[in-house]
């Protein structure tokens, strides 16, 4: 293989994008022009049941470049988890000449385009699993985010590490990328929560690899831009039932660990 074509298989990379009542964020205009500026960049649009204009936006969407954006529409709302499940699949069964396929919020606070200095950062290795990691440093990244919301994070990532067994540093932040030949895989059982399939993804990485095989089947990349947005869908009371979510995940998954 060339190194143009390499460098065009490396660039081939589809998003989902999971949308519940998003018409006032999704950004139309900012997609459209990332599509025409990256000729290898997909998106599918998974909405989950919205009850505004999203459903609508998205077709017109898919109407301004039908061969670039598809919608994936759940007949009513079930949750991220369940949107993103369907979207990674639905972008697998429509362009199966995927390299990675990953998912990113409707709230843009990670730009798109970072998928591709994610999958630059990992070469030449072809991880299973990339993480974007929002790690501020000091004149590296632009990391925005609230005092609370960084400190739960890190208290979450050390419950998370804690049950794993591996050193994980953000599992939550909305922007990951999957190697297509596992999406199937990694996707084809609904997750057991809405918010915490994140973890699971993991949990179900480490029971393909094994435990000792993480690192080098997952990475961790540190974003070069993170803006935290209002309107998330996350609740306080979802918040309290963590623990418990995090025990009822590790639960399920942790006799399935290789040895």
């Amino acid at each position: 293989m060339s190194a143009v074509e390499r460098m065009n298989k490396d660039r081939n990379i589809h998003i989902v994008i999971p949308c519940y009542n998003e018409e006032d964020r999704l950004p139309f205009g900012t997609l459209l022009e990332l599509l025409h500026s990256e000729p290898g960049l997909r998106l599918t649009i998974a909405d989950d049941g919205s009850t505004d204009g999203t459903r609508d936006l998205a077709q017109r969407m898919h109407e301004a470049l039908p061969d670039r954006i598809l919608v994936h529409g759940l007949v009513h709302n079930m949750g991220k988890a369940e949107a993103v499940r369907q979207g990674m699949l639905k972008t697998l069964e429509h362009w199966p000449d995927a390299e990675y396929i990953g998912y990113f919020d409707a709230d843009m606070a990670t730009p798109i385009s970072e998928a591709f200095l994610m999958r630059q950062r990992t070469e030449p290795r072809e991880p299973m699993i990339i993480l974007g990691s929002r790690v501020d440093l000091l004149g590296t990244t632009d990391i925005q985010r609230s005092p609370y919301r960084h400190y739960f994070g890190r208290v979450f990532a050390t419950m998370v590490s804690m049950q794993l067994g591996i050193p994980v540093y953000d599992t939550q932040c909305g922007a990951k990328l999957i190697r297509a030949d596992h999406v199937r895989k990694l996707f084809d059982e609904p997750f057991l929560t809405r918010w915490l399939f994140d973890v699971e993804l993991l949990w179900r990485c480490m029971a393909l690899v094994g435990r000792n095989g993480m690192r080098e089947h997952v990475a961790e990349v540190p974003l070069v831009r993170w803006h935290e947005q209002g309107g998330s869908k996350v609740r306080v009371t979802d918040a309290i039932k963590v623990p418990f979510g995090l025990w009822r995940v590790a639960k399920h998954y942790r006799g399935r660990v290789r040895k």
